[in-house]
């Protein structure tokens, strides 16, 4: 196996986030933590598509992407002409500038270039919270999953005040997609709890080890 080349590493105010480089491959550290690199993307791509698919063509539907990570979930949203606006929230400015005019714009330019597409820097927590938009669809990916996250601050966002406030980000009968990195069937009982509906959960096989999955929910209608 290739050894991995440090390009950048970076200290800011949730910790340390490096990218590296191994073979033709990128992948993203942070905290000493694997979050992802570029060698597959189906799950991170099933991530938008299966929100899609929930919305049962409504026109023109906006998009709020959570964490820009390798760029593949931007990626797959662009590519797709029946999404409208496509919002991005990332926190780290390490992973933005690794886009912008980095080595993951390989990835990701074609998107950023789309006039569809606003990057936002900001913490995810906070920005479900205070912003006054609302989407139709909510596609997370800012952990290893409900049950594994990247730092203390995130878990909030899968408490009872943290869905309740995803649930009012959304439109009347728009999508929750959350990725994980494993099944967490009380993550799914959560969501129930928090007044969502049509909770299940899709799997992707990986090469090894338990599949990764993509969590769904809705919020109902009035």
């Amino acid at each position: 196996m290739d050894q991995p080349l440090t390009l950048d590493h970076r200290e800011g105010p949730y910790g340390e986030v490096t990218l590296r480089q191994r073979g033709d491959d990128f992948e993203i550290i942070a905290n000493g933590c694997f979050l992802m690199d570029t060698s597959d993307g189906r799950s991170e791509r099933l991530l938008i598509r299966a929100a899609l698919a929930e919305l049962d063509g409504r026109p023109g539907p906006a998009v709020l992407i959570g964490g820009l990570g390798v760029g593949f979930s931007l990626a797959e949203a662009a590519a797709e002409p029946r999404w409208g606006r496509i919002a991005v929230v990332e926190r780290e400015r390490a992973v933005i500038d690794w886009h912008v005019g980095g080595p993951l714009a390989r990835i990701s330019g074609q998107a950023q270039a789309d006039p569809r597409t606003e990057i936002v820097e900001a913490d995810l927590v906070a920005y479900v919270r205070e912003a006054g938009v609302s989407y139709d669809a909510l596609c997370l990916d800012i952990d290893n999953g409900p049950d594994w996250t990247v730092t203390d601050g995130n878990a909030s966002l899968y408490s009872p005040a943290g869905l309740a406030a995803c649930r009012s980000r959304l439109t009347p009968g728009g999508v929750l997609a959350v990725w994980s990195a494993q099944p967490s069937p009380a993550f799914e009982e959560a969501l129930r709890t928090a007044d969502f509906t049509d909770v299940r959960t899709e799997e992707i096989p990986v090469r090894r080890g338990v599949p990764d999955v993509v969590h769904l929910a809705r919020r109902p209608l009035p």
